[in-house]
């Protein structure tokens, strides 16, 4: 693992410029400060960052802290470089990065208190139960997880599909962890291919398609490429899931009162933001925020008939933590994975800081007039996997390279099945982190990279076969 790591690290010193937010993101220009101290310094201190969250398993330390930390200095060095030449830039660049953050956090808080509330209201204990009833194996579940992954998240996003399916696997798993391990892998790429081929399905899809570089028809030309990225891996992975059934429970378990309707509301929110983005040209944060609303009222009237219920028959079916305060909304906005929200904070504003030191025209040379259009897009990808695709995404945007309809729809697959490579290189993996903290870890993804990088292969080079006619 040590020589991987080194390998890592090289390549981030060597090309870690590529993963900037747009240039002059607050309209003000950017210099080239690729080669001062100051723009060397945050260079360093972003690697050593990622280093720590890289050995996160090792040293027990919050992912979120290095790069919450780092971030904070670099924008420091950012303010200190800008000073004599554009004292007003930094300003404006960073609460640039600040909206791109903020939607992202409210989007992520909304779907992660859905996924607490219907996890309180027993609805993946009730799920476990069913599987488990109808005597699927682990290699079914392992399939079924990956399949609903796939399918679900063109519609409801690879985030949301990755925490609700993640749920699942924990539930279904319990203390096999070889089994939780393999099943959220499976599920972090099934997420990501199948928001490959949407625009809804992934933040980087949204982007193009909102960039008018993709029409919304065309997206649908990656399918057969997105699932051969989940395929390929899944196969290898099957002949080391054990056919084993999980124990059958005593009883089944029943969801609580109103779990269908969170169910229902859950899936109204993702309609209210696709709805959001599609036809009021408003960021589908403000749906998710706006369906956060939904479930905000109805947890009054959960709260106000399972108070009542208490008093007139005595003690319902409620956990400790719900016995003396009922169905409380902010309970369940408290349990969010604060440490993803706020390591998405940490990437988003570190590598807004390092594009204001003018790392993103060297690497648009560097990349797409030296390398060509293939090689470079093919590299977006495997960068995604080791930062995040967002901001490659919004790199590549703003580069805005000349090439042909196929490598823009090729760019499009590879930032968004890119990511599946590392566990970090995404916001479904770095989600599940979270979810199943201490069991899929990043060493532990890192082992079946290999595997996951061969599906990467077989669909890009799947799609330079069947969409040849776009290259021209």
């Amino acid at each position: 693992m040590g020589e991987v790591l080194k390998s890592l690290f090289t390549l981030l010193f060597i090309l870690l410029a590529v993963p900037a937010f747009a240039s002059g993101g607050g309209g003000h220009e950017i210099h080239d400060l690729t080669g001062s101290v100051l723009g060397i310094l945050a260079l360093i201190i972003f690697v050593g960052a990622y280093s720590l969250v890289i050995m996160e398993e090792q040293l027990h330390m919050r992912k979120s802290k290095p790069v919450m930390l780092a971030a904070g200095v670099i924008w420091v060095l950012v303010a200190f470089a800008y000073k004599h030449i554009d004292p007003s830039g930094p300003h404006e660049a960073i609460k640039h990065n600040l909206i791109e953050y903020a939607e992202l956090f409210l989007f992520l808080l909304a779907a992660m208190t859905y996924i607490n509330a219907m996890e309180e209201r027993n609805v993946f204990q009730a799920l476990r139960s069913w599987l488990v009833s109808r005597g699927f194996s682990l290699r079914v579940i392992f399939w079924l997880t990956g399949l609903l992954a796939f399918l679900i998240s063109p519609i409801a996003d690879n985030l949301t599909t990755a925490l609700l399916m993640g749920a699942v696997v924990m539930a279904v798993g319990g203390s096999n962890q070889r089994f939780v391990v393999m099943a959220c892998i499976n599920v972090v790429v099934g997420a990501n291919a199948g928001g490959a081929f949407s625009p809804f399905g992934d933040i980087t899809t949204l982007m193009v398609w909102q960039k008018g570089m993709v029409d919304f028809g065309e997206f649908f030309a990656l399918f057969l490429p997105s699932l051969v990225n989940w395929l390929v891996p899944a196969l290898i992975m099957n002949f080391m899931i054990s056919k084993e059934t999980p124990q059958a429970l005593d009883e089944m378990v029943s969801m609580k009162f109103g779990a269908k309707r969170v169910m229902v509301l859950f899936l109204c929110t993702i309609v209210t933001a696709v709805s959001f983005h599609n036809f009021l040209h408003l960021p589908p944060a403000a749906g998710m925020m706006l369906g956060l609303g939904y479930l905000g009222m109805f947890s009054y009237y959960i709260k106000r008939k399972e108070h009542a219920a208490l008093m007139a028959d005595g003690p319902m079916d409620m956990t400790s933590e719900e016995s003396h305060h009922g169905f409380d909304l902010f309970r369940k906005i408290a349990r969010a994975e604060w440490d993803t929200l706020l390591f998405f904070y940490g990437v988003i504003l570190c590598v807004g800081g390092l594009g204001q030191f003018g790392y993103l025209a060297m690497a648009s040379q560097a990349m797409y007039t030296g390398l060509g259009p293939f090689q470079a897009n093919v590299l977006v990808g495997i960068l995604s996997a080791i930062v995040d695709n967002i901001p490659v995404m919004f790199a590549v945007l703003t580069m805005e390279p000349h090439m042909s309809h196929g490598h823009w729809l090729l760019v499009t697959l590879t930032a968004g099945v890119g990511g599946s490579l590392l566990s970090i290189g995404s916001a479904a993996g770095v989600a599940l982190m979270g979810t199943a903290r201490g069991i899929y870890t990043f060493g532990r993804h890192l082992v079946f990279t290999p595997a996951i990088a061969l599906g990467y292969a077989a669909s890009i080079a799947l799609h330079m076969w069947i969409n040849a006619s776009h290259f021209h």
